[in-house]
C-alpha cells in the first residue's frame, strides 16, 4: 500500500479547496459530480454554485421546469446531463421522500448515474469502499503500474475496476479516492507531467521505461463527422420563429429552423436550393446579414454552421412558432446559438 499512503500524503498537501469536497451532503456531492463529468473544474465551478443557490434541496431541483434547468444549465454542453439530473431529482423526491438514497445498488439504479458517479456518491457522502476509475484514475494507474491494455476494452475497464478497488484504502475510502482523481488532474497530467516532484518517481514503470506519453493506451478512435448548418434567424414583425428540439444532443433547447448539407455552400448554392425553396417559396424574403462561420466541435462531429437574419412574410413552419425577439435571452439554447447572440450583441 505504499502507494495509497503516499497518493494520500500527497493529497493532504497539495488538494484544491472545492465546495463539494467541505460537505457530506450526497445530494450536493450528486450535483457536483454531474457537473463535472467532462467539464473542467474552473468551468462548472460558478454551475455548481448556481444550482445550489437556486435548488438548495432536491425538492427544489425536481420542482423546477424543464426551460428553467436548461438554461441555468446553457453553456455547459452535454444536456442529456441536465436533463437526467432533472429526471433524477422527481425521482428520488417521488420514491425516496426527498432523502437521497445511501445504497449502492440503488444509487446506480438512478438515471444518469454510473459507475463512476455511483462510487464517488457512496464513498464521498457515506465513506462507502467503492474505488472511483475515471480518466485521471486510469491515467495514474497505467502509467505507475505499467498497464498497456486499452482502457476503452471490455479486458481494460475490468482490469483498472480490480487494480482500482485492490488500491482502495477500504477505511478511508473518500480521501482515497478525492487523492487518486486530483493527483491525476494536477500531477499526473495528460501531457508534460512534472516528474522530477512527483512521489511515486520511485517505483513509476512508466518513468523508468520512458513510456509515460504512451499511456494510457486507447484502441477506439471516434470518426468525427462533418456537419454544415444553416440556422434561419425569421424576422415578422418583430418576432422570431423559435421551436423546441425533441431528439439529439439539444434535446430539450430552443433553435433557430436549419438547414443541413453535405458540404460547405456559397450563399448563392444555399438559396437556389430546394430545401430553401420549400420554405420561402410563397413568401417576400429580404435578407438582413449572415454570419461568418461558427465552429463547433463535440465528440463525434463537427458543425460548421451560419446564422442568416431575413425578413419575411407569409412563412408557415411546423413545430416554431412565433415569439418576441426581444425575449429570445429567456429561452435555453445551445452554446452555438449563444456564441452568435454574443456576436450580435443580442446578449
Amino acid at each position: 500500500m505504499d502507494f495509497s499512503n503516499k497518493l494520500v500524503n500527497w493529497y493532504q498537501v497539495n488538494k484544491r479547496d472545492l465546495p463539494w469536497r467541505n460537505t457530506v451532503n450526497a445530494y450536493f456531492i450528486w450535483l457536483s459530480e454531474i457537473i463535472l463529468q467532462q467539464t473542467r473544474v474552473a468551468q462548472g465551478m460558478p454551475y455548481y454554485l448556481a444550482f445550489v443557490k437556486a435548488f438548495p434541496k432536491v425538492e427544489d431541483l425536481a420542482n423546477a421546469s424543464e426551460d428553467k434547468v436548461l438554461k441555468m444549465w446553457q453553456g455547459l454542453g452535454y444536456y442529456s446531463r441536465a436533463r437526467n439530473l432533472h429526471f433524477t431529482a422527481k425521482d428520488i423526491a417521488d420514491n425516496y421522500k426527498g432523502k437521497f438514497p445511501n445504497d449502492h445498488q440503488k444509487i446506480l439504479k438512478l438515471k444518469g448515474v454510473g459507475a463512476y458517479t455511483a462510487a464517488a456518491i457512496t464513498s464521498f457522502a457515506f465513506e462507502m469502499p467503492y474505488a472511483v476509475v475515471d480518466g485521471n484514475v486510469i491515467r495514474v494507474l497505467s502509467r505507475v503500474f505499467g498497464v498497456d491494455i486499452p482502457y476503452d476494452t471490455t479486458l481494460g475497464k475490468k482490469h483498472f475496476a480490480e487494480l482500482a478497488q485492490e488500491l482502495l484504502l477500504v477505511e478511508n475510502a473518500s480521501t482515497y479516492n478525492q487523492a487518486i482523481m486530483e493527483f491525476g488532474a494536477m500531477q499526473c497530467k495528460p501531457k508534460s507531467p512534472d516528474c522530477s516532484v512527483c512521489p511515486m518517481q520511485d517505483f513509476c514503470l512508466a518513468y523508468s521505461k520512458n513510456t509515460i506519453t504512451e499511456l494510457p493506451v486507447k484502441s477506439k478512435k471516434i470518426k468525427v463527422k462533418n456537419r454544415f448548418l444553416h440556422f434561419l434567424m425569421i424576422e415578422e414583425s418583430g418576432n422570431v420563429y423559435l421551436g423546441k428540439r425533441k431528439k439529439g444532443i439539444w434535446n430539450g433547447l430552443y433553435e433557430f429552423p436549419f438547414l443541413e448539407f453535405d458540404e460547405r455552400l456559397l450563399e448563392k448554392q444555399v438559396m437556389k436550393n430546394e430545401k430553401w425553396s420549400d420554405i420561402f417559396k410563397d413568401s417576400n424574403t429580404e435578407l438582413l446579414s449572415v454570419s461568418s462561420e461558427f465552429i463547433h466541435v463535440l465528440s463525434h462531429q463537427k458543425i460548421n454552421a451560419q446564422f442568416w437574419h431575413l425578413k419575411v412574410n407569409n412563412v408557415q413552419l411546423e413545430n416554431f412558432e412565433l415569439i418576441a425577439k426581444k425575449n429570445l435571452l429567456n429561452y435555453p439554447v445551445s452554446r452555438l446559438t449563444e456564441k452568435y447572440f454574443q456576436a450580435i450583441e443580442l446578449v
